[in-house]
């Protein structure tokens, strides 16, 4: 039937629906919908499998609004979604859907809004709610949510509502739920959990199964760009200046994240907002239909309050921090390519998270490119062109003779030429974001540490062997060939040592075995780092930055890090055999973490602590040790 479906005309669909289909431009159905509308208007059981954006709100939504008894006044479908917004989002949708059926009553229910209100509303009468599983037990609870009517329980991505903890909530609620009830669940993956409640509550339900055709993905261009050379912040603002964006989402790990870097775009004359679960809904609602409306143009948001986001505006996603899973970067790149449309999705990944992007391709199937940052030159060129865009509008739409007139007053006052007195103007305006650039760019000075470091890399490999066979001695470092730093950064600044080997290795481009020890304290961080390091690297130092600190990095004297260091360059300076990995030790009652940097061979990247005193990372004590004996 999926494939004989090609017109929404062909389903037994009211003509309020086809006429509302017809208005909003809509013909064809979508698989998902042309596989599910007609299974679900027989009234059975079904297990939906379908990624975001793929239109499955319409394909659960058109048959509820087809069989609608407006003369009952009690709710005949339940439709679940996992966050408010979701729920806000298909209660908007339904409503849209049925906007020719007259009386219509569409409620939404969620925690952060009156539940005095909402208890009023379910009183006055509503066909179709739309809710969260915490307001909707709690209503049913409370005596105000009548369930006898119910015809039809609907689960909207089941696998994130019982991922966030919902279990027992949707688990109690179709347990209430009359025994002839249809009941229909959507999911974009099918884990354990989510089996349990389809082998528990859904009877004999018919599979819809479309996941293989991720029309997301394939909607979305999918761009990625590797950190080196300036900051994540400075990066976002060359993307969303020399991209040709209409609305945009910027996603973020964390909350905290969310108004920080907000803050900071608004700051240089983005019209940004933050987004996320701290926000009360209310401004949650505000800051959504302001980007709907165009009063700002870019949301910074965490994953759960973005989920089920439609607005057609928003061309480009931009991933600031990686996801942790493939499922959160398909749902995040669903907020753009949606019905139809194309959008654009770029990642900001660190040389340490390649191996995760090459996971998302791999899942995705799909093939991300990546690009280079922008340049300073790039960036002035698209300020100037936009500016040069806006002035053309303003000629043709503005009389400008009064302040004609007013130039030629200040020529006059401060006895200036009309040409020195346009670039002055010009200079004022500009403000934070200037029309052209002095000094050298980071970015540039980063793309040619690179191309070096390649070029390393293959003459290293090539040269491995001499002619006789005799490996190729490899530099090496004694005592004297390192220098112990102190930065002024630290675990108070949120600072981990993977920050400062990232920031070190991508700003300095020093490979690995040229940094040493690294010991981390609240306020500041100790660092071994060559000697001999070049002017350029030097430079580069009084200049880094982590986590939008100035680190003022300053030698010290003395054994601050008291660690072997044998002849063995940047490898292992323990002298032991430790084992694989990097391990850090706690050092007696002073609160500091030390990491030998180089320890182990497989640069697996991840960090083990070891506890003096106890039995760490080896699982023996101290006494159980041999001593070592270094040849």
């Amino acid at each position: 039937m999926q494939e004989s479906v090609t017109e929404f005309r062909q389903l037994d669909l009211a003509d309020t629906l086809l006429s509302a289909l017809d208005s909003m431009g809509f013909v064809a159905p979508t698989p998902i919908q042309a596989a599910s509308i007609p299974l679900l208007l027989t009234g059975v059981d079904a297990l939906g499998k379908a990624q975001t954006g793929t239109g499955k709100t319409a394909a659960f939504s058109l048959p509820l609004l087809n069989k609608v008894d407006l003369a009952q006044h009690k709710p005949q479908a339940i439709v679940m979604a996992p966050t408010r917004e979701l729920a806000i989002q298909v209660a908007a949708e339904i409503k849209v859907l049925g906007q020719n059926i007259k009386g219509l009553k569409v409620l939404e229910i969620y925690g952060g809004a009156s539940i005095v209100d909402q208890m009023r509303a379910l009183k006055n009468g509503a066909h179709i709610v739309v809710g969260t599983p915490g307001r909707v037990k709690d209503l049913i609870s409370r005596d105000r949510l009548h369930l006898d009517e119910v015809s039809t329980f609907v689960l909207d991505e089941a696998d994130e509502m019982l991922k966030m903890g919902f279990v027992d909530d949707v688990t109690w609620i179709m347990e209430q739920a009359p025994a002839s009830a249809q009941r229909v669940l959507f999911s974009a993956t099918m884990p354990p959990i989510v089996k349990q409640i389809v082998d528990r509550f859904l009877r004999n339900p018919e599979r819809i199964d479309v996941a293989g055709e991720n029309r997301t993905v394939s909607q979305v261009e999918q761009q990625f760009w590797v950190v080196k050379g300036v900051e994540k912040d400075e990066a976002m603002s060359r993307l969303l200046e020399t991209e040709d964006t209409d609305a945009s989402i910027v996603f973020v790990r964390t909350r905290q994240d969310t108004e920080r870097l907000a803050d900071w775009l608004s700051s240089r004359g983005f019209k940004a907002a933050a987004l996320h679960g701290d926000i009360p809904q209310s401004l949650r609602e505000r800051t959504v239909d302001h980007i709907k409306r165009g009063v700002i143009d870019i949301l910074v948001a965490t994953d759960v309050v973005a989920r089920g986001l439609d607005v057609p505006r928003i061309t480009h996603v931009f991933n600031y921090d990686i996801p942790f899973d493939v499922e959160s970067y398909i749902h995040r790149i669903g907020r753009t390519g949606r019905a139809g449309r194309t959008g654009k999705a770029i990642l900001l990944v660190r040389t340490n998270q390649i191996r995760m992007l090459r996971t998302i391709e791999r899942v995705t199937k799909s093939r991300m490119e990546e690009i280079q940052l922008p340049n300073r030159d790039l960036v002035a060129a698209s300020r100037l062109n936009r500016l040069g865009e806006e002035l053309a509008a303003q000629k043709e739409q503005t009389n400008v003779d009064a302040f004609v007139e007013l130039v030629e007053k200040l020529q006059e006052s401060i006895e200036v030429d009309a040409a020195t007195l346009a670039a002055m103007l010009l200079q004022r305006q500009q403000g934070n974001r200037p029309l052209f650039y002095n000094g050298p760019d980071p970015m540039i000075a980063a793309i040619e540490r690179e191309k070096q470091r390649r070029d390393r890399r293959r003459d290293d490999r090539g040269g491995e062997r001499g002619e006789r066979g005799e490996r190729r001695e490899r530099r090496s470092y004694n005592n004297a060939d390192w220098d112990t730093y102190q930065l002024q950064v630290g675990r108070e600044q949120g600072v981990q040592v993977k920050d400062i080997v990232g920031a070190i290795a991508n700003e300095l481009g020093l490979s690995k075995e040229f940094i040493g020890a690294i010991k981390l304290a609240p306020e500041h961080t100790y660092v071994q780092l060559p000697k001999k390091m070049t002017a350029e690297v030097s430079a580069q130092l009084k200049k880094l930055r982590i986590r939008q600190n100035d680190v003022k990095a300053v030698v010290v004297e003395g054994e601050v890090l008291r660690e072997h260091r044998g002849g063995n360059g940047g490898g292992r300076r323990d002298g032991g055999n430790r084992g694989n990995g990097h391990r850090g030790r706690r050092e007696g009652g002073n609160g500091e973490r030390r990491f030998d940097r180089n320890r182990g061979g497989d640069n697996r990247g991840g960090y083990r602590g070891n506890r003096d005193g106890g039995n760490g990372g080896n699982r023996r004590s101290n006494a159980d040790r041999k001593p070592r004996t270094d040849a």
